[in-house]
C-alpha cells in the first residue's frame, strides 16, 4: 500500500528526513514512532502530497506522491495534528462540504455522513455547530473528514494530542476497530499509544528510520519505552518526556 524509497527531506541547509526507505502493506496500523523534531510529520507531509521531497521516491498504492498527486489523494484520508474545522458549521454541513471536496455526489455525501457519523460516535452531535463541541467530538469530527469519501489509506498524525484519558481511549478504540478495511499510518511520540492500537512500529530518529519491526520482535519481553529508551538513549527520552 504504501512504498517508501530513500526519500529526502531538506529545508535548506537543515535537514528534516534523510535517506528513509520502508514498505506498509494493506490493512495494518503502523505506529510512526519518535521525539518531538525526528522528521514523523515531514515524512507524513510527503506521504499525502502537502510538499515534496528533495529526493527519493514514495508511492501509495501504486501511484507516485510526485508525479499522480491527485490519484494518490483518492486513496488517502489525512488527519493532520491540528484538524481543518470551521466553527461556524454544523458537523453535518462540514461533513458535506468535505464530502463535496472529496468528489461525492449529493447521494454519496448523504451515506457517507451516516456512515461516518455512526462510526466515529457523532450521531447526538451532527447538528450541532463545530465551535461548541469539546475537544474529544472536535477529534472526532476530524477523523470522520478523514474518513467521508472511505479511502483505503488513513494518515493520522497525533490523534490523541491534547486528549483526557477517557478521550484518548475512546479515540483508540476506534482507530483499532477500523483495521482490516483501512490501512492505517499513526504518527506519535506517545508510547502506550502504540502499544495499545498498533501491529507494528517504525521508529524515526534524527530524520532517519532507526527500528522497523513487530512490535512483539521490537519489544522482546519488555514494555515499549524500555525497548524505545535502549534505541534512542536516555537523553532523547527525557526530552520528550518534557516537551
Amino acid at each position: 500500500m504504501i512504498e517508501v524509497e530513500h526519500l529526502t527531506k531538506y529545508y535548506g541547509e537543515v535537514r528534516g528526513i534523510e535517506d528513509i526507505s520502508f514498505k506498509i502493506g494493506k490493512g495494518e496500523i503502523v505506529g510512526f514512532l519518535g521525539p518531538n523534531g525526528s522528521g514523523k510529520t515531514t515524512t507524513m507531509r510527503i506521504l499525502v502530497c502537502y510538499m515534496p521531497a528533495t529526493s527519493g521516491k514514495a508511492r501509495i498504492a501504486g501511484f507516485d506522491v510526485e508525479s499522480r498527486s491527485m490519484e494518490v489523494r483518492k486513496k488517502i484520508g489525512y488527519l493532520p495534528e491540528h484538524p481543518p474545522l470551521y466553527n461556524e458549521m454544523t458537523v453535518r454541513s462540514y461533513l458535506g462540504f468535505v464530502g463535496r471536496l472529496r468528489g461525492l455526489d449529493r447521494k454519496q455525501a448523504r451515506e457517507g455522513i451516516e456512515r461516518v457519523a455512526h462510526t466515529c460516535s457523532l450521531d447526538e452531535v451532527i447538528d450541532r455547530m463545530i465551535g461548541h463541541l469539546s475537544k474529544g467530538f472536535r477529534q472526532r469530527v476530524g477523523l470522520a473528514q478523514a474518513l467521508i469519501h472511505n479511502p483505503e489509506l488513513l494518515v493520522l498524525d497525533e490523534p490523541t494530542i491534547g486528549l483526557d484519558p477517557k478521550q484518548n481511549a475512546e479515540i483508540r478504540s476506534l482507530i483499532k476497530s477500523l483495521a482490516g478495511s483501512h490501512t492505517i499510518i499513526l504518527s506519535t511520540h506517545i508510547l502506550p499509544e502504540v502499544a495499545l492500537t498498533c501491529e507494528r512500529v517504525i521508529v524515526i530518529h534524527q530524520g532517519r528510520i532507526a527500528a522497523d519491526a513487530r512490535l512483539e520482535e521490537f519489544t522482546r519481553g519488555q514494555d515499549l519505552e524500555q525497548a524505545f529508551l535502549k534505541l534512542i538513549g536516555a537523553e532523547e527520552l527525557e526530552k520528550k518526556r518534557c516537551e
